[in-house]
């Protein structure tokens, strides 16, 4: 069975209603239950978009595909950079 992928905007929806349940006095448990995750999950979740608005976590989403690949742009110079000084040297 393979695992369920939830985009940010969902996520930042069921920690909504999580918050509304958790204030009419629901448990924890009863909450992730109700949402379909476990609280190891929702933990998470809360952790890394607890206080992001939906703008935030496109925004945040789209740094983040931009940094890897601004670090594979790094890696590859880098990797240039070491060959052309090795021949540069007559190690070749």
């Amino acid at each position: 069975m393979g695992k369920k992928r939830y985009q940010p905007e969902q996520i930042i929806g069921y920690l909504r209603e999580a918050e509304i349940l958790l204030a009419k006095g629901s448990t924890i448990s009863q909450v992730c239950w109700k949402i379909g995750i476990t609280e190891q999950t929702y933990y998470r979740w809360r952790r890394d978009y607890g206080s992001l608005s939906v703008d935030q976590a496109k925004r945040l989403k789209e740094m983040e595909k931009e940094n890897v690949r601004l670090k594979q742009l790094v890696a590859d110079l880098s990797l240039d950079k070491a060959i052309l000084k090795e021949v540069a040297e007559g190690k070749y």
